[in-house]
C-alpha cells in the first residue's frame, strides 16, 4: 500500500521523492509540514495529490492580512429558533488542511492554528471539538517577499515536524510535468489507492516500531549538541527530541522495519531540526548554513552499536 502511494503521488508530483517520502513520515507520524519556497514549485499540488491518494477531506485556507482566528476554528452562532448559540465549523474541520502563506496573516490568527497542531482539537468559547483522524496541517510561506508579513514565532514554528523545500525540477522532470499538464493529468484526476482508516492503522504500527535505549541515547545526544554548539543563540527544544524520535519510526515504518537504526535518525535529522534552530548574529553574518551545522553535529556523536 505504501508502495502505490508513492508511486501515485510521484507520478503526479514530478521528481520530489525525496519531498514525498518526508511528508509521508510526517503524516504517519502525527506530525504537520512547513513547506517554504517560491510560488509555482507545486506546494499545492503535493497537498492536493495527497489528499486525493489517501480519500482524506481537504481543506485550504488561503492567508491574508484580513484572515479571523473565527474563519480558521469556527464561531458560534446564535439561532433564534432554539434560542442556542450553534458552532459553525471553520476550515479546519477537514483531515488535510493546506494553510497558504501562513506568514501573511496576523499573529493572532496564527495562533489559532497551535491548539489544532499540538492537541487535535479547538476550543471556541470555552467548548472543545476534535478534528478529524488522520489529521495533518501542510503550511506553506515564500522566503523572497517579506512585505506585509508576519513571521512566525518561534512557538509556533516548533509545532512543525519539519520544514522542507521543495525547489526546481530537473529538465527532464520539468518537461515531464508540461507533459502531465497538456494531457490533463492534474490533481483533479487523482483516485485513492487508499483509505483514511488504512492511514491510521499504519500511524498505530509506527508507534509500535522499536526504537532501543542505545538509539534514543544517540538521539538525545545530537539534540544535546544543537544546545551547546556556540553557532547557535537557541538550541533543540524536548518536542524536538520527541519528533526526531516519531519522524525515525516512520522513517523505518517506510522502509520496511520495525526498528529504529541510527541511519534512520540521520535520514531526518537536518529537516526536523532546521527551522527550530537560531543561528547567532556572527553566524548569520558569516553566511553559516545551519543545514551544514546539524549535519556536522551529527557527525560528532559516536553511532551506537549493538549491545
Amino acid at each position: 500500500m505504501i508502495d502505490k502511494l508513492r508511486e501515485q503521488i510521484n507520478e503526479y508530483f514530478v521528481g520530489k521523492e525525496d519531498v514525498v517520502e518526508n511528508v509521508l513520515i510526517c503524516l504517519l507520524a502525527g506530525g504537520h509540514v512547513l513547506i517554504e519556497d517560491v510560488p509555482g514549485v507545486g506546494k499545492t499540488t503535493l497537498a492536493r495529490v495527497l489528499a486525493g491518494s489517501v480519500d482524506m477531506s481537504f481543506g485550504r485556507i488561503q492567508f491574508t492580512p484580513d484572515t479571523l482566528p473565527g474563519d480558521v476554528i469556527g464561531v458560534s452562532v446564535y439561532n433564534m429558533k432554539s434560542g442556542d448559540f450553534e458552532y459553525r465549523e471553520g476550515a479546519i474541520m477537514r483531515q488535510m488542511i493546506l494553510a497558504d502563506e501562513i506568514n501573511r496573516t496576523s499573529p493572532k490568527t496564527q495562533s489559532a492554528l497551535l491548539e489544532a497542531m499540538a492537541e487535535g482539537s479547538v476550543t471556541v468559547d470555552g467548548n472543545k471539538y476534535t478534528l478529524p483522524d488522520p489529521f495533518i496541517v501542510i503550511a506553506t510561506q515564500n522566503p523572497t517577499e517579506f512585505i506585509g508579513t508576519y513571521p512566525l514565532p518561534e512557538a509556533s514554528v516548533d509545532r512543525f515536524m519539519m520544514r522542507l523545500s521543495i525547489g526546481y525540477p530537473e529538465k527532464s522532470e520539468e518537461l515531464k510535468l508540461a507533459r502531465n499538464y497538456i494531457e490533463g493529468k492534474t490533481a483533479d484526476t487523482v483516485k485513492p489507492v487508499c483509505s483514511s482508516e488504512d492511514i491510521i492503522n499504519m500511524k498505530k504500527k509506527v508507534r509500535e516500531v522499536t526504537i532501543a535505549d542505545n538509539c534514543l541515547a544517540y538521539a538525545r545526544e545530537i539534540i544535546e549538541l544543537t544546545r551547546s554548539d556556540s553557532h547557535f543563540v537557541l538550541g533543540a527544544s524536548p518536542r524536538a527530541l520527541l519528533s526526531l524520535i516519531s519522524a525515525s519510526q516512520a522513517k523505518a515504518f517506510l522502509s520496511g522495519r520495525d526498528f529504529v537504526k541510527p541511519d534512520d535518525i540521520k535520514a531526518v535529522a537536518v529537516n526536523v531540526l532546521n527551522h527550530r534552530l537560531v543561528l547567532t548574529p556572527e553566524s548569520r553574518i558569516a553566511g553559516e548554513k545551519k543545514d551544514s551545522i546539524i549535519k556536522s553535529i551529527v557527525l560528532k556523536v559516536k553511532i551506537p552499536t549493538k549491545e
